[in-house]
């Protein structure tokens, strides 16, 4: 996991316009196809070709080493950043929807759990966090089991006097490119339609700027409380925007961050908003000094938040990057589905911060466990004395959303029905607090369980292992996950995300049926 220094809360989810991949309809809600790698999001010129995924393009992807297995009676004890990153779903499923087969690194198997709500228990009055596990059977390695450990935090709502917003909005020429099957309509157009549907969700309590950048950085609209009348103000300010110039991003956070200090709120959130494809060619071009610029800048107490629409000349590595040392999530907008599923039914969640440095730490028995393995989380993997550390930096997790943590174990033989398999703890602090304010326990006992979100859960990993082509990938097959998934219909049904996930299975079956043709 990579350093951070942050001492005040952020969230970071990437909105990526470069390109901007989804065919888009104002008018029925549909925005049809998607993009992988080696795709261009943007119509080529007469006699142009996008680029290939051998030549990589800006796509490109930090890669990831499995987590091996454990042996329990020599390492009995794993630990982990835990956060709640969605943004990998968006992104398998805009190169599923092209029918494209995909690149292991693209896939981060963590976040295709994570995608999803759950079921879990929610946290006492007065707690942030509830943990829980659950054990079932391992589908593709019938002589294992799984272990999910699943968390809940609390729903919290703010009640500042006044919260403080600045939407930083990319209008460089990349952002006039037209979407790709739709006259007309550019990358621009789309970030518009976002703001659109995060200004509605937005109460009386919150004050708005813009800032802008492309060549040059600019404010455009001063603090502006989101009443009803001040959200068709903030809105015609954005409407009226055009794409133009180059891309000088770090002149942007620059002007957006002085305008957060400025009206700085003393009790209300404080955040940047980025809307970006995270080209920043002008200015601050190192990774490393625009990492360190915003590192610096939370710890005025203006956090970051990064939100995305579409997929195309992507730089996952560096949005990933921006995220991890943003101290907060990487979700990634690519229908109008998820636009209302990250800036609607979690829009709360998504600005509202109720856990920072929120660290696993999972302890299996060495008399009832001879092996386990982490399923993901493969870049958040921490030492104990950095989970030990208050002082170390870990993830944040905002309110009224569910984390998941998935474990592959082998037991040892004849473990007697109910013993102890292991104990989860989660640590955290308050997001008024800067030492540990708390703590969420779970304990694995040897308890098979039919519990349908964990039933769903191995379907979702299954899934990742295939897609990564993963050596822990046993007898995992996509017909064994859509014959499970056709045992669940009751439950598929309460949750359109989750319906939807079926047909993503079947169309990375046919992919991969295609490639074996061809």
């Amino acid at each position: 996991m990579k350093k951070k220094f942050f001492a005040g809360i952020v969230l970071a989810a990437v909105f990526a316009f470069a390109g901007c991949g989804a065919s888009f309809n104002s008018g029925d809600g549909e925005w049809g196809g998607s993009i992988a790698p080696g795709d261009s999001w943007i119509e080529p010129e007469s006699g142009s070709a996008p680029d290939s995924p051998e030549s990589g393009g800006n796509y490109q992807y930090d890669s990831i080493v499995e987590t091996n297995f454990h042996t329990a009676a020599e390492e009995n004890s794993i630990y982990f950043s835990l956060d709640r990153n969605t943004a990998n779903y968006s992104q398998v499923r805009s190169q599923l929807n092209m029918g494209n087969s995909i690149a292991a690194d693209s896939v981060r198997i963590e976040e295709l759990i994570n995608y999803f709500s759950y079921d879990y228990p929610a946290p006492q009055e007065g707690e942030v966090m509830a943990a829980t596990a659950y054990l079932t059977d391992c589908p593709w390695e019938p002589s294992h089991k799984l272990v999910t450990v699943g968390v809940k935090t609390e729903e919290k709502v703010l009640t500042a006097e006044r919260n403080n917003y600045v939407f930083l909005i990319d209008v460089s020429g990349s952002m006039a490119a037209r979407v790709r099957g739709l006259e007309g309509v550019s990358c621009l157009d789309l970030v518009k339609t976002g703001v659109e549907k995060l200004v509605r969700g937005l109460g009386d309590n919150d004050a708005v700027s813009i800032a802008t950048y492309a060549g040059e950085a600019g404010q455009l609209l001063e603090p502006t409380m989101a009443t009803e009348t001040g959200k068709q103000t903030i809105l015609h300010a954005v409407e009226g925007l055009t794409a133009y110039g180059s891309t000088n991003g770090s002149g942007g956070l620059e002007v957006a961050y002085d305008l957060a200090e400025r009206y700085f709120s003393e009790n209300g959130n404080n955040r940047v908003i980025l809307l970006s494809d995270g080209d920043f060619n002008v200015g601050l071009q190192s990774s490393d000094k625009l990492l360190e610029f915003i590192q610096e800048k939370a710890k005025s107490g203006v956090y970051l938040s990064v939100l995305g629409v579409g997929m195309g000349n992507m730089r996952d590595d560096f949005m990933q990057t921006l995220a991890l040392n943003g101290n907060g999530n990487y979700a990634y907008i690519d229908t109008p589905t998820e636009a209302e599923k990250v800036m609607g039914e979690e829009l709360n969640g998504m600005l509202v911060t109720v856990a920072k440095d929120a660290k696993a730490g999972v302890t299996f028995s060495e008399e009832t466990v001879e092996k386990y393995r982490l399923i993901g989380y493969d870049m958040k993997i921490m030492s104990e004395d950095d989970f030990n550390n208050e002082k170390k930096d870990a993830g944040e997790i905002g309110s009224n959303l569910c984390v998941t943590a998935l474990f592959e174990v082998e037991l040892k033989e004849e473990v007697a029905e109910e013993a102890v398999l292991g104990n989860v703890e989660i640590r955290y602090k308050k997001t008024d607090a800067e030492e540990t304010a708390g703590s969420a326990t779970a304990e694995i006992r040897n308890i098979l369980s039919q519990n349908e979100d964990a039933l769903f859960i191995s379907c979702v990993a299954e899934f990742g292992l295939l897609l990564r082509n993963s050596v822990h990938k046993g007898n995992a097959s996509y017909d064994a996950v859509l014959s499970r998934l056709a045992d669940l219909p009751a439950y598929l049904e309460r949750d359109v995300y989750k319906s939807e996930f079926k047909t993503l299975v079947e169309k990375a079956k046919g992919v991969g049926e295609l490639k074996i043709k061809n």
